[in-house]
Parts: C-alpha cells; sequence; structure tokens
C-alpha cells in the first residue's frame, strides 16, 4: 500500500477515535480532512442524509439507521460549521451523522455509546481497491490511543452489501469500550460506519439498527 494511502487513512481514523467519547464528560474532537491528488473523476455531491421519526435515511448510499431510543444527534457540532454541506456539494464527503448515547458533555465514569457515519471520496486514498485496504495503517494510530486490535478485517455483509469490519477495544480503567468500524465503497466513496460501546453485546445489538433498502427493513426495538 502506497505512503500516501497510509497518511490519508491515519488522518480520516484519527478525527474518528476522537469525537466518539471515551468516558461521559470527555471531550470530543473533530475531523481531521485529508487532502492529497485527485487524478479521478469526482463522484455525485454527497447526500449528507436527515434524521426523521427517530430514523436516519442517505438515499445516496441506500441505507438508513435508526437511532437508539433516547440518543442524542450532534451531526451539527461534528461538522465544521456549514464547510460539510459546501464540501459535499463538490463531491468531497462528510460527515453524515454523530449519535450519542449521552451528551457528550455530561458527566459520568461509563463508556458515552456513540455511531459515527462518514463518507470521503475513494480518490482521495490513491491505490486504495477494496474497503480491507482501510484498516491496513490503523494498527499504529489504535495502538497510540490505547486501542488492541481484536482481530484482522473480515467480510461483515449487511443485508447482502459488501462490507469489511475490524474490531477494537481499549481499557479504561474497571471498563472497558469496544469500536467496530464497518467500511464500504459505494459510488466513487468510502462510507465507514464507527460504533462505540461499553460491550460487544452492545455493539451487536446497535448494529441491528443499521440497513439497507427501504426504510421498512429497518428493525424496531
Amino acid at each position: 500500500m502506497c505512503a500516501i494511502l497510509q497518511t490519508h487513512c491515519l488522518q480520516l481514523r484519527l478525527w474518528a477515535l476522537l469525537c466518539a467519547t471515551t468516558l461521559s464528560g470527555a471531550a470530543y474532537g473533530q475531523a481531521t480532512k485529508a487532502g492529497g491528488a485527485n487524478k479521478q473523476a469526482t463522484p455525485a455531491p454527497a447526500d449528507l442524509g436527515a434524521v426523521a421519526g427517530g430514523i436516519y435515511r442517505n438515499s445516496l448510499f441506500g441505507f438508513t439507521l435508526k437511532l437508539p431510543f433516547g440518543w442524542v444527534d450532534r451531526t451539527d457540532v461534528m461538522r465544521e460549521d456549514s464547510s460539510d454541506k459546501e464540501k459535499a456539494g463538490a463531491g468531497k464527503g462528510a460527515v453524515l451523522l454523530a449519535t450519542f448515547e449521552h451528551p457528550p458533555e455530561a458527566t459520568g465514569s461509563t463508556v458515552n455509546s456513540a455511531i459515527v457515519i462518514a463518507a470521503e471520496t475513494v480518490a482521495s486514498y490513491p491505490g486504495l481497491k477494496d474497503p480491507a485496504q482501510y484498516f491496513g495503517p490503523i494498527d499504529e494510530l489504535t495502538k497510540a490511543n490505547g486501542f488492541t486490535a481484536i482481530n484482522g478485517p473480515y467480510e461483515f455483509p449487511v443485508d447482502g452489501m459488501p462490507i469489511a469490519r475490524q474490531d477494537f477495544s481499549k481499557k479504561l480503567g474497571s471498563v472497558t469500550m469496544y469500536q467496530s468500524s464497518l467500511v464500504m465503497l459505494r459510488k466513487g466513496y468510502i462510507v465507514s460506519y464507527t460504533f462505540i460501546a461499553g460491550g460487544d453485546d452492545e455493539i451487536t445489538q446497535n448494529l441491528e439498527y443499521l440497513r439497507f433498502g427501504s426504510a421498512k427493513s429497518t428493525k424496531q426495538k
């Protein structure tokens, strides 16, 4: 994998690890946007999607995600003011959704579960041909942030869609934070789904809210 791809991937993953709060009340950061040469055709403008009736819908990438009951939507805060709308309109990608179990500013001693979804153009990552490649250089970054890879990238189709997944964990005193990252290539974009929780069972449950196809297929719980 080329060095340019490695640099871009590390920068993209940095925001995902920083924006998802580790403990309730911890600070969270914003995306570090990757640059670089783009010799491929610019894809269609990214659809930022919208939340209605407790369900996030994105027509361009063809998926829905039901927000867990009582969670807070902090998508606007996670975006860089209104710049994400401009970038999406230019086909450069954006943060699509950032939702947390508790407000990030709340205090507490437990893992603040989160779901963060983002899209970046494939052209921003020279050499990337397969979603599993996205995880190639992530080990260095996760280790620097105290995470340990539980496994290597593996196929994890959702409703028949080809998706790659990798799981991580991080010890936080008496609790453990779990992160599962899903990646797919669709319509010229890399779409990443990052799930944070205090247990593997909770991540499994929250993954049930992600559905491809009609919103009617979204499981209600």
